[in-house]
């Protein structure tokens, strides 16, 4: 391709947007009414619409646009930290307990009015249900036990959350913006609630929020469909509904977009972005993301237990040779576990492919004969790709690999179970600070089965290693910006010596879409992506 384009990087929670157009084909047949925004996408990883359980990266992006939170990044700004249902808060002496009020007149889809009792009641709600997101709240030392005395209502516009461990305060505002941080209508959740569980069955595939969009239908494995708020805070968006399309093949979507019968293509291939070349229908854009590909070790495994053979396996990856062919242009390489661009990134990259060396580690390992092992992955692009390689470089120091493809509907709960070999894996920060991927990566309080901490994906790889989890602690505690990021300088290097991951690449997003579309915002994070100010 001749494309002539400049990539930006991003700051912190920014996802830079970078547009290229092309030469010209004959006109389409099709197109979608006006109001109306159709994106062509994998939507196979939803498997709750709930906000206090969403943690896969497409019902993370829907979330986005139905709630509010209590704090938020906002797509006119995403560089800056502001209140979503809270228009200010107060911080005491003492950096324990912060002070919300919340702003007037916002309502629920429903028509409800957003109180400070919905606020509480949705951060309460997350804790009680404990799902796999809940330890970015928990982590504050909030538990079932004592939530209703930390998180309380001062009245129907003010509340307070009172913090137990040791945090910075804008740490703790930071984690308020993820999607846990998401506001239910309370009255309406608790007119769907089944056996006192706070409607954790009714909030699977159905919505409860005062966001741009509300929840009109999620068919599993084939659409979601939102409806434009009209009372929302910043005005009612100009789509008037939001269809995701479950799309798997790129040549579909390459096609369903040249044709007119979708506005964005969302999962293109390098291929595919490559074969639309000569055709000024189409827009292609570039947002680097923070999304990482990693490769996990279940450390349960007989051999892969061993920190040689996890020593051995970040040489037996062909870094280059995937970034230089089929991932050319959407990733980047990448061996650390928080992004470039973010602050605080250690952005070095210690490793490349070197078969001699990986079998020089696993010959004084104890396993120069190999071992036999799986790796299991999405079943789609480039996750695919990505494992064959594997396959292809660890067969060459005698470790046999077998692929087990699979969707993740099927994939993120086997993995939350502990029962993977190798495990070929994505992941996003859940909110724009260095510890919320240290907490998952690095921090592992509890390692034992009945822990059951499936959101920590040390956890889930059965890994704790009680050096990295004190200097997570302390890189987490530290007030002063300078130290704080030396610390996480360091922990990042550490991890790459020490754990069962192999951290390999880093996000670019290329989003093709019609010309007339303008206005769609896709950030840095996986639920940093707006519709609301699309138009066309």
């Amino acid at each position: 391709m001749t494309f002539n384009w400049k990539r930006t990087a991003f700051a912190l929670g920014v996802g830079a947007s970078l547009s290229l157009t092309a030469l010209a084909v004959p006109p389409v047949q099709a197109e979608t009414p006006p109001n109306m925004l159709v994106m062509g996408m994998r939507i196979d990883d939803i498997i709750t619409l709930d906000p206090a359980e969403v943690f896969e990266l497409s019902a993370g992006e829907i979330s986005a646009n139905i709630y509010d939170r209590v704090m938020m990044f906002e797509p006119e700004d995403l560089t800056t930290l502001v209140g979503g249902v809270v228009e200010s808060w107060q911080i005491s002496d003492d950096g324990k307990t912060i002070t919300f009020k919340m702003r007037d007149g916002l309502s629920f889809h429903s028509g409800n009015p957003v109180r400070a009792q919905d606020a509480v009641y949705s951060l309460q709600r997350v804790v009680k249900l404990n799902k796999t997101p809940a330890f970015i709240f928990t982590q504050f030392g909030w538990s079932a036990d004592n939530v209703d005395e930390l998180i309380q209502v001062i009245d129907d516009q003010n509340f307070s959350i009172t913090i137990v461990e040791d945090f910075s305060p804008g740490l703790v505002l930071n984690a308020l913006s993820a999607g846990v941080g998401s506001v239910v209508d309370m009255k309406l959740v608790e007119e769907n609630a089944v056996d006192g569980d706070m409607g954790y069955a009714w909030l699977k595939s159905n919505s409860a929020g005062s966001g741009a969009f509300s929840l009109q239908e999620w068919k599993s494995n084939e659409t979601v469909t939102l409806n434009a708020n009209p009372k929302y805070r910043h005005g009612e968006p100009a789509m008037q509904r939001v269809i995701l399309r479950h799309l798997p093949e790129p040549a579909a979507q390459r096609l369903l977009l040249e044709e007119g019968d979708i506005d964005i293509a969302r999962t293109l291939t390098p291929d595919q972005i490559a074969g639309l070349e000569g055709n000024d229908d189409i827009v292609v854009e570039l947002h680097p993301k923070a999304t990482l590909i990693y490769m996990a070790a279940n450390t349960t495994h007989e051999a892969l237990g061993n920190p040689q053979v996890q020593e051995a396996l970040h040489y037996l990856i062909d870094y280059e040779g995937m970034a230089n062919s089929f991932l050319k242009g959407q990733f980047d390489v990448h061996q650390s576990f928080w992004p470039a661009g973010l602050w605080a990134s250690a952005d070095d990259k210690p490793y490349s492919l070197d078969i001699e060396r990986g079998k020089e580690i696993l010959a004084a390992a104890g396993h120069g004969d190999g071992f036999s092992v799986t790796i299991d992955s999405l079943n789609t692009s480039p996750y695919m790709e990505i494992a064959q390689s594997l396959q292809q470089t660890l067969g060459q120091a005698g470790i046999e690999a077998e692929i087990v493809p699979q969707d993740g509907s099927a994939l993120w709960p086997k993995y939350r179970a502990r029962r993977h070999g190798l495990i070929l894996a994505r992941w996003s920060p859940d909110y724009v600070d260095p510890h919320s991927n240290a907490d998952s990566f690095a921090l592992n309080p509890d390692n034992s089965l009945e822990a059951q901490l499936t959101g920590v994906l040390a956890w889930r790889n059965a890994w704790a290693d009680p050096g990295v989890t004190a200097l997570a602690v302390a890189a987490r505690n530290e007030v002063d910006l300078e130290r704080r990021e030396a610390l996480y300088s360091a922990l990042q290097r550490l991890h790459q010596r020490v754990s069962p991951f192999a951290i390999m690449f880093q996000q670019n997003e290329q989003l093709a879409k019609r010309n007339n579309v303008e206005g769609f915002v896709s950030g840095s994070n996986f639920d940093l992506v707006f519709y609301r100010n699309v138009t066309k």
